[in-house]
């Protein structure tokens, strides 16, 4: 999340995915990449300006014009119907573009002294109630009520990612303002099939130091043949309020549901002030290990 013209710019979204097999002398093979380009007029709506993917998908060209805020992932599947079966890497970049333009959001208000953030409005993005974070009584809609204003908070450094390190992107450092969204989700075969999830949102302060926004790690067993999860375990490592850790219990809703149709099933049934968006964005990409469990050899 880029905003190379400076905060009153454009906002650039650039995202990359890949799948890797790791063989039994720990060699890693590329089987699947994916790219977006998303240029975002945040100033206007947060309104798409452009759009380009790696592989090419002329359908999403419908998309420009659209915000990337509420709906937009009904008009991306209204737009390519098919994305989702055809590119599984894609659609996960495609499916991240809503919420990265909703946490990118952390680096205008970073830029600006608590006078000059904006008066909250109802359209905007803080509505009581959608997670733990924004209970009626948290601390920012306290803060809200206040001063009508959302307060600003700043998290631990952002130490590299040492945790397998032959999953990760080489990534170039972040220019001030610049954000990032990383995750890793790693699925080991057996009579049960494990899966360990890691998601870290940062961001670039203005005076160089990198700081984490959000940071989860999931630990997840599926039965490979019903292809159910069996368990599901949430652990919140870093998190911008006091009231977001309660949210992780609400992981373990997703026992016994199957693999296919989990996104829809996040969507529809974990919302409000016992769960946290960021989390549920994890959640949901879970119905992705079925297509990393088709490339098992």
């Amino acid at each position: 999340m880029l905003r190379p013209r400076g905060l009153a710019g454009e906002l650039l979204l650039m995202g990359r995915a890949r799948d890797l097999i790791t063989d039994k002398d720990s060699v890693a093979h590329v089987v699947g990449t994916a790219e977006t380009h998303v240029t975002v007029d945040f100033s206007n709506e947060q309104v798409i300006k452009e759009i380009s993917t790696v592989p090419p998908r002329p359908a999403l060209d419908a998309l420009v014009g659209v915000r990337a805020a509420s709906g937009f992932r009904g008009a991306a599947a209204q737009a390519d119907p098919d994305l989702p079966q055809a590119e599984n890497l894609l659609n996960l970049l495609v499916d991240d573009i809503p919420v990265s333009v909703l946490i990118s959001g952390h680096a205008m208000g970073f830029g600006k002294t608590p006078r000059q953030l904006p008066i909250v409005s109802m359209r905007s993005s803080y509505i009581s109630g959608q997670c733990a974070g924004f209970a009626a009584d948290a601390t920012i809609m306290e803060e809200i009520g206040r001063s009508g204003r959302a307060p600003l908070v700043t998290g631990p450094a952002a130490p590299p990612i040492l945790d397998n390190a032959i999953a990760w992107h080489l990534v170039d450092p972040l220019p001030p303002h610049g954000m990032r969204r990383m995750r890793r989700m790693d699925v080991i075969p057996g009579r049960l099939t494990w899966v360990d999830v890691f998601l870290r949102d940062s961001h670039m302060r203005p005076d160089g130091h990198e700081k984490i926004i959000h940071e989860y790690s999931l630990t997840v067993a599926v039965d490979p043949d019903a292809a159910i999860i069996v368990s599901c375990d949430a652990s919140p490592r870093v998190l911008p309020w006091v009231e977001c850790p309660a949210a992780v219990a609400s992981a373990r809703r997703l026992v016994g549901q199957p693999l296919k149709g989990l996104r829809a099933y996040v969507r529809q049934n974990l919302g409000g002030t016992t769960t946290c968006t960021h989390l549920n964005d994890t959640l949901r990409s879970l119905e992705d290990v079925a297509a990393l469990l088709d490339l098992m050899p």
